[in-house]
């Protein structure tokens, strides 16, 4: 899963930390020009760690630690060190620690969000738009790709190893059942929850636990409607969701509430439950990422619901200020890489490795970020699978970003806590905008100045 979870304290104070321990600005500390990508001098061979929160057996990791052993064998004192915790909230916190002490190492890993943009503000991260150009990779990376990774200034600190579409899974045969069709707009949503929970149906199965899946809902008619422009307003409480853009929204998750969309007790079902849900067939729609093509696209599905599944893209809304084909295109946790100790080392290993690193992870059956390299479909698919992948190359340019890596932590776990009380009708859509509107204007200018 891609998406940043913050903890409030955790967050918070860390920030607080790093505020306090780089109030002097620049490199924090001594290091390198974030521009100044090809240093001069000798490569020296020496141990590099890459703090990372990824799955040890994901495809990144495995093609990364093939490629450092490639390259140790030419270079012999080399070692990629790396620090794993799949953990998100516990990445976070050990990420801004150690940021605050000014201990992160040679690599980390970083989503685009407020915390990383101060580190860059500060010359604390290289310049990735130049040191892909400098190596000669930056032309073959996807523009959603890289898109996701960018500041809103457009400046780009992060390097995507991975590239996602999010699709709308579904069971034709609970469609059929119910005698709904796919939704032509988002505004069609309500209206097939309340056909398909009259026919027996849980509409939508939801992994509430982890809360960012309900986030993902409440960004979509505002990306329909504006493209990532009212987020980036309402973070910086330059824009509210009193604005006709943030009613649209409110009032359309609490109609997806009121027709019963998402499973019954949807706030404590985790990942795991919310997606056996979809492929036991006890639910018609599973909204998730190509991370998935394993689970949802292969002789892994169960023969009972294979034949049944298919999938369709983020709806448009009338008037929409966004394509068919621009939706939330993911490409992961970025790695950035440290100007404070980066070096002629670090920067040979970087050109060594991503310019190798798209043919190999591709050949893992997984999306690469660049548009060389084919994806390697696995002996066990089913044709969903390739379809799939060709999505991805189909898409926009356009990424909408998720809610969850653009609020500052304070007003996102806000914002998270909301949602389920509002799809739950324990709160009104007024209520709604008025507890967050309070809660941005208070935290969330600050998290930008």
């Amino acid at each position: 899963m891609n998406p940043t979870r913050l903890t409030v304290a955790a967050g918070a104070a860390a920030t607080a930390l790093l505020l306090a321990g780089c109030s002097g600005g620049g490199l924090g500390g001594g290091g390198t020009d974030p521009a100044d990508v090809a240093p001069a001098g000798e490569v020296e061979p020496r141990e590099i760690s890459w703090l990372l929160s990824r799955p040890a057996d994901g495809g990144v990791i495995t093609t990364m630690e093939q490629l450092a052993d490639e390259y140790a064998a030419e270079h012999p004192g080399f070692e990629l060190n790396l620090i794993t915790t799949p953990d998100r909230p516990s990445y976070i916190q050990r990420l801004e620690t150690l940021a605050a002490a000014k201990e992160l190492p040679e690599l980390f890993d970083i989503d685009a969000t407020p915390f990383a943009q101060k580190l860059a503000d500060q010359g604390r991260m290289m310049d990735a738009e130049a040191l892909l150009t400098d190596i000669g990779v930056h032309d073959d990376y996807r523009p959603a790709a890289l898109s996701y990774q960018r500041f809103d200034d457009g400046s780009l600190y992060m390097v995507p190893f991975e590239f996602q579409v999010e699709l709308f899974w579904y069971n034709t045969a609970l469609f059929e059942k119910a005698g709904v069709e796919v939704p032509a707009t988002l505004d069609d949503f309500p209206a097939m929850c309340e056909d398909l929970r009259a026919a027996g149906t849980t509409p939508i199965a939801l992994d509430g636990q982890d809360q960012w899946p309900l986030e993902r809902y409440m960004a979509y008619q505002p990306f329909r409607a504006s493209g990532n422009d009212f987020v980036r307003d309402l973070k910086r409480a330059d824009a509210s969701l009193a604005d006709p853009v943030g009613r649209d929204a409110v009032a359309w998750i609490a109609a997806l509430g009121e027709a019963g969309c998402f499973q019954e007790g949807f706030s404590s079902t985790g990942y795991a439950d919310a997606q056996a849900l979809f492929t036991s067939g006890k639910a018609a729609v599973y909204n998730i990422g190509t991370w998935e093509l394993a689970n949802l696209a292969t002789d892994a599905l169960d023969a009972g619901v294979r034949d049944d599944v298919d999938y369709f893209t983020l709806p448009v809304t009338d008037g929409a200020a966004t394509a068919e084909n621009e939706y939330v295109s993911p490409s992961g946790i970025g790695m950035a890489v440290n100007a404070r100790t980066y070096d002629p080392l670090v920067r040979d290993f970087l050109e060594f490795a991503l310019t190798r690193y798209p043919e190999l992870y591709a050949k893992t059956g997984a999306i690469s970020p660049t548009t060389t390299a084919e994806t390697t479909i696995p002996d066990n698919a089913t044709p969903l699978y390739e379809r799939a992948v060709a999505e991805a190359d189909a898409v926009g340019d356009v990424s909408a970003m998720p809610w969850d890596t653009q609020l500052d932590p304070t007003s996102n776990s806000r914002l998270q806590q909301e949602l389920t009380l509002l799809v739950q009708g324990d709160i009104t859509a007024d209520e709604f905008v008025t507890t967050m509107d309070a809660t941005i204007a208070e935290h969330g200018a600050a998290a930008f100045e």
